[in-house]
């Protein structure tokens, strides 16, 4: 059943696919399998399973990660790029960087491939005037060739285009004119903004995703469409913001974190709301961990993120960190006899050894089945067919873990969990203590099916204030979804000394690109919309090679504003100032429209008991560090708000379970969220 006001998030992950269904003031839920050959398939299943009928839904939001998978799987369209006489070989020429830092060897496989980058005369100086026009006869010459060689896509670069686009302008125009079934993405459209490599790179990336992600979320739309809802679908973009799926389709490359930031959105809301301003999100699904950090309640952005060796996107994204650590994460005994776990996954399919799909490499979800936290013969989801087994667990950690290191199934299933903890722990210390923040000023909000698994041990592990565990932490990604609001951001080079900074010239960049975003959100959300501009900058010294981001105080900055925000971040960061030269490289807008926020107190009432006791339904033996003993299991929406369970315990719901160990206890905040802590 759904209602005029119903509000849908999906998020496909690598192992299910998560559904939340909003609708006056109710919550359903559903977590199926993913299709992994066509994400479409677990999109709509979820849609059933959680009974959302597309008729009578407002908003659909689509956290997807198609183009993240083309990119890590090597599974995109073909590409050609055209690019300016000499800059043939850039993907391949780089930075200074390769594999490993030790020995000279090694091997880069750019996605565009050597015989489908092609040059022609033109040039374009480093102040944007015309050293060499464009002859429109040699873009279409390369054209031809590339379009005989069978490419989906052509990438434009010039040199310089960030500073004069006319000539990509009419490459591109010309292409798509000639070969109009072709994807033809240009720079100065995808990132405007200096730097050739990470340019072309970004560009690339963006060519070799944008195929697959429209034709992806057209036969999405279609279906939607057929099942009779009639609104354009919306799609979770990288920097944490919605956007209409055609212009995700069109700027694909936006996508490429698209699930993982649904949930940071989602998980620093609520940990905010749960009274903790700083907070470390960690999403442990069946194939990752993903970590991001947010301080004093804001989301932290970064200007470029490396896909794979030698990737770099240069878009605004969310600064996620990501490690092969998940419930489907394989432990294995290397030739040094030494347990490691992770990174490879045993994905959806066949997945842990205790699914029944015919796996046999021993997992963490495996190690968790076998010490207890996790209950065999529970489903998992709501898929029926998903049933964890026992002894199918014990064998493979027996055979594979076990007798290799002469431990008992029990011991090589802690060993495995320890492991993986102390991993995850070194990625969430490479996120915070290598850039200053000490995590024990933070809480830690584990959402994903096994993130609360590990909550405890990772806060005891990190000396954390405290775990904020989601009233749903198995689909946390999928409410980001319907948390998030429309956004855009726009950046462009100006390569300014701040001495020379032309007030007006300032403004009139911030104007265009705040007119372009109202222009988008329009598109997507009506003109009544409520929009918010934000408006900013990335500076440096002379000489240096990073800059920094900073925000502006209003549309028409100053030299002394540039100045005083750039030595606040800088001393904030560095810890002193310089009296160099500052320069201005870069000029930023996001256009944020705010979409309707849930009443998540509200959500909890109706979830969870008001008054009483936390009864356990049943117990179940799970291994301690002393050894076996019997332990209550807690059903997790008949704990009452306010009150609080004490471990040992297991608290099980459909989606994730929570762990307690010795000496934890869970307390239940008006939000429904279970804030762990030491007692």
């Amino acid at each position: 059943m759904t209602g005029p006001g119903t509000l849908v998030g999906v998020d496909v992950g690598g192992t299910f696919t998560d559904v939340v269904v909003f609708s006056d003031g109710v919550i359903r839920t559903s977590k199926v399998p993913t299709d992994v050959a066509d994400q479409s398939n677990g999109f709509l299943a979820g849609l059933a399973a959680a009974g959302a009928e597309p008729a009578g839904i407002q908003a659909i939001v689509h956290g997807t990660t198609v183009a993240t998978n083309a990119v890590i799987e090597r599974k995109g369209a073909r590409v050609g790029l055209i690019t300016t006489a000499g800059f043939r070989d850039i993907l391949e020429l780089r930075r200074r960087d390769r594999h490993s830092i030790y020995g000279l060897t090694g091997t880069f496989e750019p996605l565009v491939p050597r015989n489908l980058r092609l040059e022609v005369p033109e040039r374009v100086a480093a102040d944007g005037s015309v050293v060499t026009p464009l002859d429109l006869a040699d873009v279409l010459e390369a054209g031809a060739c590339l379009a005989e060689a069978g490419v989906d896509a052509i990438a434009v670069v010039f040199l310089h285009s960030y500073l004069n686009p006319e000539h990509e302008q009419a490459a591109a125009a010309a292409l798509s004119e000639r070969w109009p079934s072709l994807t033809v993405v240009r720079s100065s459209e995808i990132v405007p903004v200096y730097g050739e490599f990470e340019r072309t790179s970004t560009t690339s990336i963006s060519a070799y995703v944008q195929p697959l992600v429209a034709r992806y979320l057209d036969r999405l739309g279609v279906a939607l469409a057929e099942s009779g809802h009639q609104r354009e679908l919306l799609v979770v973009q990288s920097n944490g913001g919605v956007a209409g799926a055609a212009v995700a389709a069109r700027m694909a490359a936006n996508t490429v974190l698209s699930g993982p930031a649904a949930g940071v959105v989602a998980a620093q809301q609520i940990g905010h709301a749960a009274g903790f301003t700083n907070v470390i999100t960690a999403d442990m699904g069946g194939t990752s961990l993903d970590i991001s950090v947010t301080v004093r309640g804001e989301l932290r952005l970064k200007e470029q993120t490396t896909l794979d060796f030698g990737m770099p996107l240069a878009l605004p994204m969310l600064d996620i960190g990501t490690i092969g650590a998940g419930g489907g994460s394989i432990a294995r005994v290397g030739d040094d006899g030494i347990l490691a776990v992770g990174p490879e996954s045993a994905g959806a399919r066949p997945g842990p050894a205790c699914y029944g799909h015919g796996g046999t490499a021993p997992t963490i979800t495996d190690a968790n089945l076998i010490l207890g936290r996790l209950g065999e013969g529970s489903p998992l989801g709501s898929e029926e067919s998903v049933r964890l087994h026992l002894d199918l667990a014990t064998e493979a950690v027996g055979r594979q873990i076990a007798e290799p290191l002469g431990l008992s199934i029990p011991e090589a299933a802690r060993a495995i969990i320890e492991v993986a903890n102390l991993n995850m722990a070194g990625a969430i210390r490479l996120q915070s203590i290598e850039r200053g923040l000490d995590p024990r000023e933070f809480a830690l909000v584990p959402f994903g099916g096994a993130g609360p698994l590990h909550a405890a041990a990772l806060v005891d592990e990190l000396g954390m204030r405290a775990a904020v565990v989601p009233l749903f932490p198995g689909i946390t990604s999928a409410f980001g979804c319907i948390m998030s609001d429309f956004r855009h951001d726009f950046t462009e080079t100006v390569n300014l000394p701040l001495g020379e900074l032309d007030e007006t010239a300032v403004a009139e960049v911030l104007d265009r690109q705040r007119r372009v975003g109202l222009a988008l959100v329009a598109d997507e959300v009506g003109a009544q919309a409520t929009v918010t501009a934000l408006h900013g900058a990335t500076l440096l010294y002379d000489g240096q090679t990073y800059d920094i981001r900073i925000a502006l105080p209003g549309d028409r900055p100053t030299a002394e504003d540039f100045r005083k925000a750039f030595d606040a971040a800088y001393l904030n960061r560095f810890g002193y100032t310089l009296d160099n030269p500052v320069r201005i490289m870069n000029l930023t807008t996001t256009v944020i429209a705010a979409r309707p926020a849930l009443d998540l107190p509200a959500i909890a009432t109706a979830m969870l008991p008001t008054e009483g006791k936390p009864q356990p339904a049943h117990h179940r033996e799970l291994y301690l560090r002393e050894g076996p003993c019997s332990v209550p299991v807690y059903s997790r929406f008949a704990i009452p708000l306010g009150s609080t369970v004490t471990g040992p315990a297991i608290v099980e719901q459909s989606d994730s379970t929570l762990f307690l160990d010795e000496g934890q206890q869970a307390r239940v905040d008006h939000l429904g969220s279970l804030i762990v802590t030491a007692n």
